[in-house]
């Protein structure tokens, strides 16, 4: 059994944040809403309580039952956790004249403590707060300031709980806070004792060991999209029951350039047991006069489970139905705020496990993205798959803005294979999280030789980000939007144009539907 740390969730913007920052440390962490706090076992080795946007001040403040976790294992409040504390055992927390936001530095540390050892005492650390700690309770001491709050960080005096409480004010989660990884550090390997034994390594042994278990001699369907969730997914699958499992390959008509080709003939490489589906004309007829893209992805998911669902029943007894879930998606399902207000169609099965009377297997639904990545690396899973930028389930179906016709799709395979293409020959693909081009519903004006153009015009996207949550607009060099502006124009018939979108997320979203 993995030891973990517990991290309750009060609805930060951070929470995801910190589970991040323990798992850098190969301990593994789990999200939990804070009204949701499982049975301590064994393998809970401490609990970090989240900030919140909230007010511990507030009529609907959100209130965990510490009883559950106070003195039963070592305890970290964050923000909101440590003026919860505070205020739950008797400290004074009010509302702040003023919300204090921004890069602040602990100008005191008050008692040496293994919670701070290597911070220095200017060490600059990250505040976001609402409610400010004026009085810490009788049971606890002061540890760090700032020269704007007094309560920085506070913790437990010895021998007033079983286990140590350690509370602060600032996120040691963010990277504007310097010397925040070492705090997180001292406190789940110092302080809870974590011995950070969760590798890629281990997760691949224990997961298909467990797999073996779950599953048996009962044969495995999954659908493969050629993205990096789904191959890994796939491959440990393989590795647990092998031939039993059975892959289904689905060619939308909204895949890129030769996607439908490649992927098949690399699964093959990978000795994968894959069935490949061209099913561009079902695709296209549904689509055809919608412009609604929640419309289109209905239409999309909806002709994907047909087709998936003919192809399954010609698998004899299969029992279950191999999804690529990560860890992101499980997290949105049990936020602290509930399931979000729209999920996108296309990552809903759609009651696809129900209509084919088959449980469903998520291999990677402890992973985030970029640990995926670290297990398909250990799996053996060549670096230009791992390597691929995330693309959006309806595929270029939502990168057509308006209607989608096989011309449209076409043109933005072409301007698309392009632009991915430049990417490499400059070296910088792998300096950008997700790059993609869009067809635009407008017609511009143009020139080309001595005749007058009204043509199509292709939006560029490239982002930088961690996981997608949020995204910074990349700085490609202007040598090379010239070279693909061109390339595009030259050679893509009925493109005449090419802008360059610099828009972040937030507000913007990476894809313009």
């Amino acid at each position: 059994m993995n030891e973990k740390i517990l991290i309750l969730d009060f609805g930060s913007q951070y929470t995801q944040l910190i589970a991040r920052r323990v798992r850098e440390l190969n301990i593994y962490s789990e999200i939990v809403p804070y009204n949701k706090v499982p049975e301590l076992d064994d393998s809970v080795k401490a609990v970090i309580l989240s900030g919140s946007p909230f007010s511990v001040k507030e009529a609907n403040a959100l209130k965990p039952e510490l009883d559950k976790i106070i003195g039963k294992r070592p305890v970290l409040g964050i923000c909101y956790g440590a003026q919860y504390i505070a205020d739950a055992y008797g400290g004074t927390v009010q509302r702040s004249e003023k919300r204090e936001y921004g890069k602040a530095k602990l100008s005191k540390i008050h008692k040496q403590d293994q919670f701070l050892a290597g911070v220095d005492a200017d060490s600059q650390v990250w505040m976001s707060h609402g409610d400010t700690i004026f009085a810490i309770p009788e049971q606890f001491e002061l540890l760090a300031s700032t020269d704007n709050v007094e309560v920085a960080a506070y913790k437990s005096v010895d021998g007033a709980f079983a286990h140590p409480v350690y509370c602060i004010q600032f996120h040691p989660e963010v990277t504007h806070s310097l010397d925040g990884g070492t705090i997180i550090k001292n406190f789940a390997v110092d302080i809870a004792g974590c011995k950070g034994d969760w590798t890629p390594a281990a997760f691949v042994e224990e997961t298909v060991a467990k797999l073996k278990a779950q599953i048996g001699d009962e044969k495995v369907i999954m659908g493969l999209s050629g993205g990096v969730d789904s191959s890994v997914a796939a491959t440990l699958l393989q590795q647990a029951i092998g031939t039993n499992l059975i892959c289904i390959f689905v060619d939308n008509g909204l895949l890129r350039k030769g996607e439908f080709e490649e992927v098949l003939e690399n699964y093959k490489g990978q000795g994968l047991n894959v069935i490949g589906v061209d099913a561009k004309k079902e695709f296209y007829d549904e689509l055809a006069g919608e412009s609604d893209p929640e419309g289109k992805r209905k239409i999309i998911g909806r002709v994907f489970i047909e087709t998936f669902e003919k192809e399954s029943k010609k698998v004899d007894n299969a029992k279950w139905l191999g999804q690529g879930t990560i860890y992101p998606d499980v997290i949105e399902s049990v936020s602290v705020h509930g399931p979000s207000v729209t999920i996108k169609s296309h990552h809903n099965v759609g009651g696809l496990p129900e209509k084919l009377d088959l449980k469903i297997v998520e291999p990677l639904r402890a992973l985030f993205k970029d640990e995926v990545r670290k297990v398909g690396a250990e799996l053996g899973l060549p670096q230009l798959l791992l390597g691929r930028h995330p693309f959006p389930g309806p595929g270029l179906g939502i990168r057509i803005l308006g209607d989608i016709t096989p011309e449209k799709v076409h043109i933005l395979q072409e301007a698309d294979a392009i632009y991915i293409q430049k990417m490499r020959d400059f070296g910088i693909y792998d300096d950008v999280w997700q790059a993609g081009t869009i067809l635009l519903p407008v017609q511009t004006v143009g020139v080309m030789g001595d005749e007058r153009t009204y043509e199509r015009t292709i939006a560029l996207r490239a982002v930088t980000s961690m996981d997608g949550m949020t995204a910074e607009w990349s700085r490609l060099p202007y040598d090379f939007l010239a070279e693909v502006s061109s390339e595009i124009i030259n050679n893509v018939k009925g493109i005449n144009r090419v802008v360059y979108d610099i828009s972040t997320k937030p507000p913007a979203t990476i894809e313009w539907e």
